[in-house]
């Protein structure tokens, strides 16, 4: 299992991932909680479906999110801190940036929309996902024992943190418009797939200096789950557009825990398909294969550690133990994960050629995808050339977590094709510590995805061509017909 967990943590923090977003919300770098689209409304604010109440279908094909993302590594950091020794500030200035995230943490989440089945239609749509999720954070105090050493702190906590799960969501949204603004509500069923953890209830580690020495201890309590379920909630609002201005809020995830270990069907599919899943499942701990009802107990110390002793092999200790995690009658016990809620907060401003949006977000806890604190974006989205939008963003939320973004589309017809890329963790290519790339596809009817007064009030492509003509004609029409009907008037003589 240990074996696993490594692959698991380096393909989920090496590799390039996909995550939970679209082409047109990397473009304006989040600033989306006024202005989604269709499917795309869900996970950000399910009110906005109802915006999609006269217009024709939506069904994506195919997305791809790959990114990277770190809180160090760049061109400018590795330029700068290389080759060298690092004074105070230096120190200083790096050790601030770790302490931001409680430690130098990795993150990343795939996320992998079933093609054909997220579909929207008037005020509703039906989404399919499979999510991956990890969660990996090397302690503060380890990074502040190699920046300053054990003087400045005599008990440093070693806890690390390791969360990896994968799960399929379901969801189904609905909205309900009224006179001046609309709500919205997605229902998720959350199926789970496996789950791999430190639980941090059970675990601790510690490094502490004294008179007598250096010792410390460490225990962690992994936990695995296979199969489970649970229910989720989104809630949101918008108003209509008030002299071309929106405004709208959403809490996602109010409701988002998964129980694992609960019967399902994924047991079964995983001994039934074990090819698909040859070198994960089962899970093994060195050349142990760990069972669905155990888990693992994995403790050490360090003894008195002084110069007179350094040579005594007995100085670090380590034990693993396999133990029943079961509940009576033998059945593996039922444990829960939060899934993350997030609140969202936006304001959009729409003009004949140009649309600019801005939102607030905030997490609750530091975990996944959430962070406990605010983020500010603004994105803009220039709509001269109808068919070829273009898009620019900026958000930022303390220090150096900011990004720059950029995208365009590509909507003619039935096609709705669009693609973005941001710079996180930085602005520029010697700054940024990590990217994202995003592109999509989504069909459509054959006349675009609007509303038939949008399409018979349009006045660019062939639509307006088409349109403008249809009023000339028809004018010209009104004119002649207007000609015939009226009296030709005699003059009057005078007599």
């Amino acid at each position: 299992m240990m074996r696993t967990i490594l692959i698991l943590v380096a393909y989920m923090t090496l590799l390039p991932g996909q995550t939970k977003r679209d082409p047109r919300v990397v473009g304006m770098a989040g600033a989306y909680t006024t202005i989604a689209n269709g499917i795309f409304c869900v996970g950000y604010n399910p009110a906005l479906i109802t915006r999609a109440h006269d217009k024709p279908f939506m069904m994506q094909l195919y997305q791809s999110d790959r990114g990277i993302l770190g809180n160090f590594l760049s061109i400018e950091n590795v330029a700068k801190y290389s080759g060298d020794t690092l004074n105070t500030k230096e120190k200083d200035e790096l050790f601030e940036n770790f302490e931001d995230g409680n430690g130098l943490s990795f993150f990343q989440d795939r996320h992998l929309p079933i093609p054909f089945i997220n579909y929207s239609k008037g005020n509703l749509a039906y989404t399919s996902n499979m999510v991956f999720l990890s969660n990996f954070k090397i302690p503060i105090g380890l990074l502040e024992l190699i920046f300053y050493g054990n003087g400045g702190k005599p008990d440093l906590d070693m806890t690390m943190n390791l969360e990896i799960l994968g799960l399929n969501e379901f969801g189904f949204t609905f909205g309900i418009p009224f006179r001046t603004l609309s709500i919205g509500v997605t229902l998720k069923y959350l199926q789970g797939m496996f789950y791999i953890g430190i639980d941090p209830d059970s675990s601790q580690a510690n490094l502490v200096t004294a008179d007598e020495g250096l010792y410390g201890s460490g225990k962690y309590f992994i936990r695995q789950g296979i199969g489970g379920k649970g229910l989720g909630l989104d809630l949101g609002i918008v108003t209509k557009e008030i002299n071309d201005w929106t405004f709208g809020m959403s809490m996602i995830n109010i409701l988002g825990t998964i129980e694992w270990n609960k019967p399902s069907g994924m047991k079964e599919f995983l001994k039934e398909y074990p090819d698909l899943f040859s070198g994960f499942y089962p899970f093994t701990w060195g050349d142990s294969t760990v069972a669905d009802d155990e888990a693992i107990l994995y403790t050490y110390t360090i003894d008195t550690l002084r110069m007179d002793n350094l040579g005594q092999d007995s100085l670090f200790t380590n034990n693993t133990v396999f133990i029943k995690d079961t509940i009576a009658g033998g059945k593996p016990r039922i444990f829960e994960t939060r899934y993350p809620a997030l609140f969202r907060f936006g304001i959009s401003k729409r003009a004949p050629t140009y649309l600019i949006a801005s939102d607030l977000v905030a997490g609750f806890q530091d975990k996944y995808y959430a962070r406990a604190k605010w983020r500010w974006s603004i994105g803009v989205e220039w709509t001269k050339m109808e068919s070829l939008p273009l898009r620019m963003g900026y958000s930022w939320a303390g220090g150096d977590l900011k990004e720059l973004a950029m995208g365009m589309g590509f909507h003619k017809g039935p096609i709705i094709f669009d693609v973005g890329f941001a710079f996180r963790n930085g602005t520029w290519l010697h700054t940024m510590k990590g990217f994202n790339f995003s592109t999509g596809l989504t069909i459509t009817s054959f006349g675009g995805w609007k509303s038939e007064t949008e399409k018979a009030e349009s006045t660019k492509g062939l639509r307006g061509l088409f349109n403008r003509f249809k009023k000339t004609k028809k004018k010209k029409k009104t004119t002649e017909e207007g000609g015939t009907a009226e009296p030709i008037s005699e003059p009057v003589t005078e007599e």
